[in-house]
């Protein structure tokens, strides 16, 4: 039985924040070819000018892209992607704004195992979690 207010069927979305536009079209075709076509993967990298950096914007359209009542689980490498991505979900309709989270995990490793877990349908929480239990222990 799925989740409350989730529809059977539904897989969590992934998206891939790199500072680097590269970095984050590369490793978002990796979890496409490793996982396939079952779970919508999307990537925002780079500033609006194509340089370095990250952009709310170009993170809110990667949500939009891969939106799922399932939920969303957003990658990040670097601390200013984590911040404009939670910027970016702040900025999320309240209905929606609690089925996003920012996971705390290796960006391209994460993004797999996340990717992975989301194909067999699991909730948002689990998806989370398997994408951070790689993250080395403090």
């Amino acid at each position: 039985m799925a989740p409350i207010g989730v529809s059977v069927g539904a897989h969590v979305g992934i998206v891939i924040v790199s500072h680097s536009p590269k970095v984050a079209e590369g490793a978002a075709d990796m979890v496409r070819q490793m996982v396939g076509d079952s779970v919508n993967v999307a990537h925002a990298g780079g500033d609006p000018s194509g340089g370095l950096g990250t952009d709310v914007a170009a993170i809110l359209a990667a949500i939009a892209r891969v939106w799922s009542e399932a939920g969303v689980a957003i990658l990040v490498d670097l601390g200013g992607a984590e911040t404009n991505s939670e910027m970016a979900v702040e900025m999320l309709p309240p209905e929606r704004r609690s089925r996003v989270v920012v996971c705390n995990a290796p960006i391209v490793e994460g993004a797999v195992m996340a990717a992975a877990e989301a194909s067999g349908g699991a909730t948002l929480e689990a998806v989370r979690r398997t994408a951070e239990d790689l993250s080395p222990q403090a």
